[in-house]
């Protein structure tokens, strides 16, 4: 079983930033490439990040230059650093491991809006 836990979401101004923190398990952090997926209403869940265990990093080409996936070894955690965030980018935004799990936590809501 993979249990993730995100946090981070909340409202924003377009053009403003956020980011999302994802707490894992020591186990699968080390282990398994991680994922950031996001699912808007009407539309099915995609990733829009993802970072290897080596650090390697990819992104959806709808974010690509304005998102950020890191991570912290230490506190086995994985962000997401959004800046430039537009309304099309609202959405529950969900960590899991790359490729996914079929157990997905709460989310954490992301809203852009004026």
């Amino acid at each position: 079983q993979v249990q993730l836990v995100e946090s981070g979401g909340g409202l924003v101004q377009p053009g403003g930033s956020l980011r999302l923190s994802c707490a894992a398990s020591r186990i699968i952090f080390r282990i398994y490439a991680m994922g950031w997926y996001r699912q808007a209403p009407g539309k099915q869940r995609e990733l829009v990040a993802a970072i290897t265990s080596g650090g390697s990093t990819n992104y959806a080409d709808s974010v690509k230059g304005r998102f950020t996936i890191s991570r912290d070894n230490a506190k086995n955690t994985v962000y997401l650093q959004m800046n430039s965030l537009k309304p099309e980018d609202t959405a529950v935004y969900y960590c899991n491991t790359n490729p996914a799990v079929d157990r997905w936590g709460q989310g954490t809501q992301v809203t852009v809006s004026s």
